[in-house]
Parts: structure tokens; sequence; C-alpha cells
């Protein structure tokens, strides 16, 4: 049964049955907006919000470390699409937040951030844990809001909808104590506002360009996943006959079986030469909600100043990535409707075949060599995954080369951090996604990745959710250690002891084994995916083995 946070007797609210505390304005205000979970770590500041979300039937999870619950409330928003909150006391709970923050900047999560403090007055006079929380946070979120009293509702739903505005990011409140604890009059929260698709008045230069188009190419980004658009996408490439490329955050807006479909770009530099013959082929480039974030230094000036670019986004930022010829601002999705319709009928393109030799050329670079390692890992999982598992991939070598041979059969079905490439994300975004997702989750993640936040295999346990952890074992920094090796460098700091993880996934509550060959990696991720628990593979490499991979 759902708790009305406005009329539950509480302590400390007073006896006018009119009055609420600030906290359940900022609930009821959640709950309107569609807010099912929130995820942090508790202190006393926080104490009354914590309440009021319970009231306010918006569950409260605890995480181990602030930064791993900002990425379960990313995976969660990736699986249901809630609205992502995060809760943290002041000081070191926000201190903690400040890398999941930034990663929610760079990878357009619209992250809610909400951080008790204690009042001004105190502030002016009290030192113990007390810093700028503003001042801190502010580089990195859209907008920073200090609730006061008679404003605790409007600032959530301004937060909220700021977040959500063009390119999805992080907005930060801060709420002092006296705000959320104290009698507030009762106000029933409204709805926030619909904004409508922004569509550029003028279609027609860009409409005449793809018209006349021969061999138009389109690269995909996170603008389309997030608006849902993967559906305007595929009628756009039906009309023009362009093939695909996409982000790395994009990879599944077109099921990867699809022939139009060359690969993922942006990390890997073997992946990015084998198309660079294509953005060279190409009279008429069309970015579709792409956004150079994910990119690395490779793909600054990929394309001459003068070669034809239609750049399609929901918020155009300076980045100084790119030229482009035309800069469509507003709905991706929308704007590649009209585009779509605008064309008399469906155009041949590429009369030469070029993308099917490269798309060809693509798939034999990335395919899994004979014998063990970690081409072997992902290849024997994609065949033993269900159909719609999704996949979440911590940063490293392992991430860079699962993400070109990983084959997603729909959008945000392999979550990454792509834009900060934080470590340590893997296994908390599986988590998220495990809480809202009516299908298989997989975590890949490296064994420094998983060591960073071995306590959320305890989160795990403690919500009963399914997640089959991947981790791939080298006793190293994989990618750090082969950079080092380009670089011409001594091996330094990235070597470390090995650890049981077996025996770690079975104190945890787990199920947990080790594995050096593909037969019994396909047998126990058989079993695990029927599992009711989470399970552990282990899955000992020779870091050698990503010498030349991508």
């Amino acid at each position: 049964m759902r708790h009305d946070p406005i009329s539950a007797s509480r302590p400390g609210a007073g006896t006018d049955q009119g009055c609420v505390r600030g906290a359940d304005l900022v609930a009821a205000r959640l709950a309107a907006a569609g807010v099912t979970h929130a995820f942090g770590i508790p202190g006393g500041e926080v104490l009354a919000l914590v309440d009021a979300l319970e009231r306010a039937d918006i569950r409260f999870l605890l995480a181990k470390h602030e930064n791993a619950a900002g990425f379960m409330a990313e995976g969660l928003w990736h699986a249901t699409g809630a609205q992502p909150v995060l809760i943290a006391t002041l000081g070191p709970g926000v201190a903690n937040a400040v890398n999941v923050v930034a990663n929610a900047q760079q990878d357009r999560v619209p992250l809610l951030f909400i951080t008790g403090c204690v009042d001004q007055a105190l502030a002016e006079s009290y030192t113990h844990q007390v810093f700028d929380h503003q001042a801190v946070l502010r580089p990195l979120v859209k907008a920073s809001f200090r609730a006061a009293p008679g404003t605790e509702d409007l600032v959530v739903a301004k937060a909220i909808a700021l977040a959500r505005r063009g390119r999805p990011g992080p907005v930060h409140i801060d709420l002092p104590i006296a705000v959320a604890e104290a009698p507030a009059p009762h106000r029933a929260p409204g709805r926030l506002p619909r904004s409508e698709a922004a569509v550029p008045a003028e279609l027609g230069p860009a409409a005449g360009r793809l018209a006349a188009a021969r061999r138009p190419l389109v690269i995909a980004g996170l603008d389309l996943v997030n608006e849902g658009a993967a559906p305007a996408l595929e009628q756009f490439l039906a009309r023009t006959g362009a093939p695909l490329l996409t982000t790395y955050k994009a990879k599944g807006l077109l099921p990867e079986d699809d022939q139009r479909v060359i690969g993922g770009i942006g990390l890997s530099p073997r992946a990015d030469a084998i198309v660079r013959p294509l953005l060279e082929a190409a009279d008429l480039i069309v970015l579709a909600g792409y956004d150079p974030i994910e990119m690395r230094q490779g793909w600054r000036h990929p394309w001459p100043q003068d070669k034809p670019v239609i750049d399609i986004v929901a918020e155009a930022m300076p980045h100084g990535m790119h030229a482009a010829t035309l800069l469509l601002e507003g709905d991706v999705g929308t704007i590649l409707a009209r585009l779509t319709a605008a064309l008399p009928a469906a155009q041949a393109a590429w009369p030469a075949g070029e993308p099917a030799a490269v798309r060809s050329r693509f798939r034999e670079a990335f395919a899994a060599p004979p014998g063990w390692g970690p081409h072997a890992v992902f290849e024997t999982l994609r065949a033993v995954a269900p159909a719609g598992t999704i996949a979440t991939a911590d940063s490293g070598a392992h991430r860079i080369l699962l993400s070109q041979m990983w084959r997603c059969d729909g959008p945000r079905r392999l979550l990454q951090s792509t834009g900060l490439c934080t470590m340590g994300c893997g296994l908390p975004l599986a988590t998220g996604a495990a809480l809202g997702a009516d299908a298989p989750v997989l975590c890949f993640v490296g064994d420094a990745g998983l060591e960073m936040v071995l306590g959320e295999l305890a989160t795990l346990r403690d919500l009963e959710l399914p997640v089959v952890v991947v981790t791939l074992v080298d006793e190293s920094l994989g990618l750090i250690a082969l950079k080092q090796r380009q670089m011409g460098l001594r091996r330094a700091g990235v070597d470390f002891g090995g650890t049981d993880f077996t025996a770690v996934a079975r104190a945890m509550g787990g199920h947990g084994v080790t594995i050096d060959d593909r037969e019994t990696l396909q047998c126990e991720a058989a079993a695990a995916f029927s599992r009711k628990g989470f399970t552990l593979l282990a899955c000992r490499i020779d870091a050698a083995h990503y010498e030349g991979a991508f």
C-alpha cells in the first residue's frame, strides 16, 4: 500500500494536520515525477529525507559507497527510465560522490543529487565536516540549488526539468537540516511542465543535400539513445540507404546483425582505421545525435573542413572536435523523421558496395582467435547469454575489446562509462539495471576494477539480484601496462597480487568459480543465468592477448 507523505503521522511534525515537513514536500515532488528508488548512504543530516522517501513509497537503497550508489541510480535509469536520485550526507558523503557526479555530466545522465547540509547560520560558526558543497559541485552540474522554506518542492521541480532538458546532466540540491525537518504548509505537487519537441524552422537545405547525396553515411550517438529515437533512425536509414556507425553508448540503436550496421567507433584505433576509408568516400556525413564527448583524440577533426556534414544535436555545445556544414539543434528523432518525410522515395546509395566490404573487414578484425583469452570469454558469453541480456562493462582494456565484439540487440544493452571512462562503474551499473530490468544482467569487470567495489557484492546479496559477474583476472592494470610498452617506459605501478575471487564471492553470499577454458565457461555461464543469487565467474587470462587486439 502506498504511504501518503502528506498525511502520514510522524514525530516532530506538530499537531496541525495541514502541515508536513519540508522533506515530505521534497519526497512528494519526487514521487510525482515518477521516482521509484533513491540510492546512497544516510547520515544524520538526511534522516528526515530518507524517512520521507520511504513514506512516499520511494525505496531508499543502501550502497557501500556514494560513488557506487550514483552508478546504481544510473543503471536503474537505463533500465526503466525512472529519474535517478542520489542522496548523500554532508562533508565526506558529498566528497565521495564527486566522481559519479562528474560521470553523470560527461555521460549525459540526468542525476538528481540531494545533499544534507547544516543551516547557514550554524555554518558560520561551526566547521566540523563543513565545506561549501555548491562551490565544489558547480563546475560539474547543470545547476546547484539550496532549498529554503517555502521552496522545497519548487527547487525539486526546477532541478528535474533542468536535468532532463536538452542533453541530460546532473543537478544538485543542498537541503539544510532545518528546512528538511521543519513543519511546512501542505502543498499538493503539480505536474512537471512538458516541453514540445524543438525543431529548426528551416530544414530545406539539409533535405536538399540529402536528396543529392549518393554516398551518405550516418554516425549516431548518445542523443538518439536518450530520446528513445531508434525507430526514427531506422526509417531514415531505409530512405537514404546510408550505412551506420555508432559510438559505444549508441550500440544497439539498430540490432547489430542488421547489414547496415558497421560497428562501434571512438576508442579502438584498429576499428577507426578500418572505417576511415568510408569517411573519406562519403559525399555526405550525417551526425545523428553524435556527442563527441565519447571519442578519443583520434576523432578530433576526423574529416576535411570541406566535407559536407549535417550535425543534428539535442543541444549545441562548443567543443572544437569537428566541423559541420549545417547545424540542426532540437529533438534529433523528430528532425530525422521530418527529413525522411521530405525525401521523395528510398534512394539507391553506395553503388560500389563499400559499406558491405568495410563491415566484413570490421567483423574479421575482431573475430576470436583459437585458444583461451579475453576474445574467447566474450565470444562464449555472447553465445550463452539469452536474447535481451543487459551487459555492463567496467573501464579497462577488456572494455575496448568487448565493445567491438559484443553484439547488442537493442539500445541500452551495453552500459558503460564512455565520457569519463571511470573504473568501478560496471558492478553498480549492473546492480541498478537488475533492479528494474525484466532481463538477465551480465557484468564484465577487470580484477582491479572489482577490487575497487568488492563491498557491492554484498549489496547484490542483500537485494537478492541474480547478476552474473565476469571478472577478467590478469593481476595487472592491463591497459596502462600496454600504454607503458607502447611509450617505451619501464613497467611500474601496474601489477598486484592475486585475489581468490571464488572465495570472496562465497563469503559475500554468492556463487563463485574460477575458469580457464571455453568449455567450463560455457557450462558455468549457463548455470549462472538460471541461478537466483549472484554468480562470480573469475576468468583467468593473460593480459598479453590484448596486444594488437584493438
